[in-house]
């Protein structure tokens, strides 16, 4: 098969060598990534009952999940949960097969709950959380065209990769990543809703951090500003592990001493009380969100992972992107891919693969055209591969 294949040369200054960036993360703990959690596991889920008893995945996609914030009342050594956050499910799956019916919304709750008592300790789904299951069954055109066996593109879409990340981009991922990980065990008071704003001015990186505490670890407000002092050194020492650059912390900066505003919570998540949250609105598949570079707009959590080039093209482009600085050798600084498809078209052949790459001065684009066309070709003839690993749960989509 010949594919379409665009290589272009551009020059242009690096995101890395400009004056301003920007880079964004919500952490797993945010309503967004809650959204974004819930329709990748619901996904998996089904993905999993349809291969155990069809053998094949099936058509669906569960891609709109919403989060309506709660109340709570918050309060130093605990306070309680007043109204539940709402969770709906809702999108499109394969609910029979020869007549016979497939428990599509007991297979999406429980995967919902099994998502949510893995991800957040402080959680109570007794009391916490309201969970509504309005999946329902999909077009019919579009179930056809999803014939697993033919792998059509069931949409006409585009997909957006870059590598490699920059320092800003690799601290805000690594920033929370580490809140959310290693730092737990250390300090338990911080929640699992982090938000990480990172702001590169030449060679200097603002961090701001939004924590969300858990009340039931906080005695007192003066506790809260030691811990808060804590997590802000705690931060800065990991972020000299992975720059040389300048880093500046800052640590809910919405906090007023003086009129006693803190971000405190019951559950460690900000859904509890009034942030609500949807599918696609956070992360792009690469855990971060980069206004400096171009992103899709594509919700890809949830999507089918068969013939949904949503998610499919997306998470192709980023691994392409990074094969190529990988073949570059230190001769790329940086590549951008982008991939479109046409519905019905195999999902090996998109419509056009467009791979844009700066090189270093004095380097000889010749030397590297062949070996990039034949990554991109490559990467393509094996997009079935990713399905097993989005499955798996291999793949991050946010």
């Amino acid at each position: 098969m010949e594919r379409n294949i665009a290589i272009e040369n551009l020059a242009q200054l690096p995101t890395y060598a400009k004056e301003v960036e920007l880079v964004e993360r919500k952490g797993i703990g945010h309503p967004d990534s809650v959204s974004d959690g819930i329709a990748e596991a619901v996904s998996r889920g089904l993905s999993r009952y349809y291969l155990k008893e069809f053998g094949r995945i099936l058509h669906h996609n569960t891609d709109q999940i919403e989060i309506v914030g709660g109340q709570s009342a918050p309060k130093f050594g605990g306070g309680v949960v007043l109204e539940p956050c709402y969770i709906l499910l809702s999108g499109r799956a394969t609910t029979s097969v020869n007549g016979e019916r497939i428990p599509f919304k007991s297979i999406s709750i429980k995967a919902t709950k099994e998502y949510l008592t893995t991800n957040f300790s402080h959680l109570d789904l007794d009391s916490s959380v309201m969970i509504d299951s309005r999946i329902g069954h999909g077009s019919v055109d579009l179930r056809g065209l999803y014939d697993t066996r033919k792998l059509k593109a069931n949409d006409t879409s585009f997909g957006v990769g870059f590598a490699p990340f920059t320092d800003t981009e690799k601290l805000v991922l690594s920033t929370e990543k580490y809140i959310n990980g290693p730092l737990k065990s250390k300090l338990p008071a911080v929640g699992h809703d982090i938000k990480v704003m990172g702001f590169r001015q030449k060679d200097r990186i603002n961090l701001t951090v939004a924590a969300a505490f858990v009340d039931r670890y906080v005695a007192n407000q003066k506790e809260y500003f030691s811990i808060k002092e804590d997590l802000k050194e705690k931060i800065q020492d990991n972020a000299s592990k992975l720059t040389d650059k300048k880093v500046s912390i800052f640590v809910n900066t919405g906090d007023v001493k003086e009129e006693n505003i803190e971000y405190l919570t019951v559950t460690g998540l900000s859904m509890e009380n009034g942030d609500d949250g949807s599918v696609g609105r956070g992360n792009r598949v690469n855990g971060l969100i980069t206004p400096f570079k171009a992103m899709s707009m594509e919700a890809a959590a949830g999507k089918n992972p068969v013939t949904h080039v949503g998610k499919l093209y997306n998470v192709l482009a980023n691994l392409i992107a990074g094969d190529v600085v990988k073949e570059g050798a230190g001769d790329i600084e940086e590549t951008f891919v982008r991939i479109v498809s046409q519905i019905g078209r195999d999902i090996s052949d998109p419509h056009v693969a467009s791979l844009q790459v700066i090189y270093k001065k004095g380097v000889d684009p010749s030397k590297h055209t062949g070996n990039i066309r034949g990554i991109a070709d490559n990467r393509l003839e094996n997009i079935s591969k990713l399905t097993d690993e989005f499955v798996e749960g291999k793949i991050p989509v946010f």
